[in-house]
């Protein structure tokens, strides 16, 4: 029978290392890290799979693995966000409604590079940035995610939300850098 658990881990798990491996790289940032993490993610999986219910979302169930890993590793020794969650808010407030956002076809200017969003995900608190990596990196649905996360469907909402908005005032700002949206008038 250890061969059919091998054969049968082969073809529903294995086939998503890639996938694994990419979020482990987007929640570390660091390739050795992400091998580590994606290493030990595979091992528990493996040694797990009795646990896996053939059928569902196998790379779901890999990220929640994956997720644990990377809090249990990580997530404590991780900085504290240098600005609170209100703060982001009421920055990311400030550019969602200034006519110039709100009047402006959304595109994605020809100057920017991957490193820029890179950089600007990167800089989101871990809550923010684990989520929109999830949804909108790895497509999960909010279910899938709240699932990976240990959460409910409308945590992931809330984050997801706050996430997006932090991502306007951070790629707002360097859109100010580059010309594309006007300064702020600094009153004296």
């Amino acid at each position: 029978m250890p061969d059919d658990r091998r054969h049968r881990f082969e073809q529903e798990a294995l086939i998503h290392l890639t996938a694994v491996y990419n979020a482990a790289y987007r929640f570390t940032r660091r390739e050795e890290d992400a091998r580590d993490l994606t290493q030990e993610t595979m091992l528990r999986a493996y040694r797990g799979f009795d646990r896996y219910t053939p059928g569902t979302n196998a790379r779901a169930w890999l990220l929640k693995i994956l997720y644990g890993e990377f809090v249990n590793r990580y997530h404590a020794a991780r900085r504290e966000p240098t600005a609170s969650l209100d703060q982001l808010e009421e920055r990311s407030l400030e550019v969602a409604t200034s006519p110039t956002v709100q009047n402006r076809e959304p595109r994605l200017p020809s100057t920017w590079t991957d490193a820029v969003i890179f950089d600007a995900v990167a800089s989101l608190p871990d809550p923010f940035r684990e989520t929109i990596l999830l949804v909108d990196v790895e497509e999960l649905t909010y279910e899938e995610a709240a699932y990976v996360m240990g959460c409910a469907v409308g945590t992931v909402r809330s984050r997801l939300f706050r996430a997006r908005r932090a991502l306007a005032v951070a790629l707002g700002s360097y859109a100010r850098e580059q010309g594309l949206l006007p300064r702020k008038v600094e009153r004296s």
